[in-house]
């Protein structure tokens, strides 16, 4: 129709452009982007749209994000946690860099982290279900130590006999004669990373650089009590509302559930 009545296409486009009010779509990348806690960038919001009937595209998206003034958490810096004191226990890596298709429970892993706490270092542990990505245990103390892996396992709310292996690189922190009475008594294999080999953990290493950038560095923590209370509020809002686009974009519980539906 341009070409007939000799319009230019791009003032066509332009013009269209112009006249469209993009005020709801404004609002509603705004409302999406807080409530993912200022986490999510062009490609998450894309398909969170997506399952809204929206089809946007990214640049679109980042257009507006960026006349709004929406920055992504992970724009921030990382912090370079320290070497940990290792192990030298003979034991094997069972997981062998094999983190995906794994079925529910199969193999868990585990990792812990600094959080500044009133000026001092507090720390969390964290277990992962390689099925899904899923936060199963969580825990948060003043001591990186035994106890606080103890902790977190004892947070597990499926049968830690379903369990059967776990995973961790090789910190003194995850031995001790308790958590190797725990491992024993539910039929729990264990499996270590190679030493200085952090990609023997990746996936335990990158769930906690999401959690580092989303939680902890965006919080400020006066007491323990608040960390453990936020921690668990975290855990909840990762597991059933933070979509993975390693899930095809869906929560960790979704798609728990949906593959538990295949195999009834």
């Amino acid at each position: 129709m341009c070409s007939v009545l000799q319009f230019p296409r791009s003032t066509f486009y332009y013009e269209a452009k112009c006249k469209e009010d993009e005020s709801p779509l404004r609002n509603t990348i705004k409302e999406i982007f807080l409530a993912s806690r200022r986490n999510y960038g062009t490609r998450k919001i894309k398909a969170v749209l997506k399952k809204e009937g929206k089809q946007i595209s990214r640049r679109r998206i980042g257009r507006i994000m960026k006349e709004l003034g929406l920055v992504s958490n992970y724009t921030v810096a990382q912090y370079k946690v320290p070497k940990k004191p290792t192990n030298e226990e003979r034991v094997s890596n069972q997981v062998a860099r094999q983190f995906n298709n794994r079925e529910y429970l199969e193999v868990v892993v585990s990792d812990l982290t600094y959080v500044r706490v009133a000026g001092r270092w507090n720390y969390v542990c964290l277990i992962t279900d390689l099925h899904n990505r899923e936060f199963i245990g969580y825990s948060a103390g003043p001591n990186k130590d035994p106890r606080l892996v103890y902790q977190a396992f004892a947070s597990i709310r499926p049968g830690l006999q379903k369990i059967r292996i776990f995973h961790t690189d090789r910190g003194n922190e995850f031995k001790n004669n308790a958590m190797d009475g725990l491992l024993e008594t539910f039929g729990i294999q264990r499996s270590l990373s190679h030493k200085g080999c952090p990609y023997d953990n990746a996936v335990a290493e990158a769930a906690f650089k999401i959690f580092k950038t989303e939680f902890v560095y965006q919080n400020t923590f006066r007491t323990l009590e608040e960390l453990k209370l936020g921690l668990a509020d975290y855990v909840h809002w990762y597991n059933h509302i933070r979509i993975h686009s390693s899930l095809e974009y869906r929560t960790p519980v979704e798609y728990r559930l949906s593959d538990l539906k295949k195999t009834v």
